[in-house]
């Protein structure tokens, strides 16, 4: 555009020849308001609270908050603040195709006693030096969790030992985990059958059918892993050995009539028979 001082054609031409609405040439842009500091804190810590969330959890919790934001902003400023949702790695236990696979045992079962079945999978942790593996054995009964083990592998030989450990307080009858190698690999099989356990899988695609450890991890990270900054592995390790001991003998579980999961698994207290669907 040619300001009318310096050209013989008006504004409102000049507009017309170049197919433009006159308004235009008088908009002016208007410089864009600086982020709340009190804002960008507020994300912070919601991100720190809640790891998992992505831009449409972050933005309804700062609604809750009395923030009016949209989504496309939350999304910007979790940009500008290097944050992202952290989401399980996929194929976290990836099968073998050449593993022989077993059926699921639990349909319709009836679980009225400790050792009964017992329940173990891996779940992974993010640290600020990468993926830290857990795994755990959980006596589907009682709730109690039998044994645990943490490693930087997800080998094969971090769910025998985790078993190997917990045989160490019992023996189940039958033992349920996913279809992942390391769960179908010839030493984790001859270690169960050798003690006389039968082994139970998950049906492909089921996820609700390992529903009690599946509950463990939840309450493990929103209840301690989410809630910490731990700066070393160890203290990791250690965060994730005192959660253990309180899930299990600090506190009742409504479905144990609040009684503890070690009161049931080794004092045999009755609770309500576990009914699989």
């Amino acid at each position: 555009m040619i300001e009318p001082e310096n050209s013989t054609l008006s504004i409102k031409l000049q507009c017309e020849l170049l197919s433009l609405v006159r308004s235009s040439y008088y908009y002016v842009e208007k410089p864009s308001e600086p982020v709340p500091q009190a804002l960008l804190d507020e994300i912070l810590v919601i991100n720190k609270l809640f790891p998992f969330m992505g831009s449409r959890g972050i933005r309804d919790q700062l609604l809750k908050r009395n923030y009016k934001i949209g989504r496309k902003m939350v999304t910007s400023l979790m940009k500008s603040l290097k944050i992202k949702a952290m989401y399980p790695k996929p194929n976290l236990s990836l099968s073998n195709k050449e593993h022989k696979k077993y059926p699921y045992l639990l349909k319709g079962l009836e679980i009225t006693r400790p050792n009964q079945v017992w329940s173990t999978d891996i779940t992974y942790i993010k640290t600020r030096t990468g993926f830290m593996y857990l795994t755990a054995v959980i006596d589907v009964y009682s709730r109690y969790i039998v044994s645990w083990e943490l490693s930087n592998s997800m080998s094969a030989d971090l769910c025998t030992n985790v078993i190997k450990k917990a045989l160490k307080s019992g023996k189940p009858d039958i033992l349920n985990t996913d279809q992942g190698s390391q769960y179908t690999s010839t030493d984790f099989i001859e270690l169960i059958e050798g003690n006389g356990i039968k082994i139970s899988m998950d049906s492909k695609g089921r996820a609700l059918d390992n529903i009690w450890i599946e509950r463990f991890w939840r309450s493990v990270k929103y209840e301690e892993i989410y809630l910490r900054e731990y700066k070393t592995i160890l203290e990791l390790y250690t965060g994730i050995k005192e959660y253990i001991d309180f899930y299990n003998s600090g506190r009742g579980h409504q479905s144990l009539k609040y009684n503890t999961p070690i009161s049931v698994y080794f004092e045999k207290t009755i609770v309500k028979p576990v009914k699989v669907a």
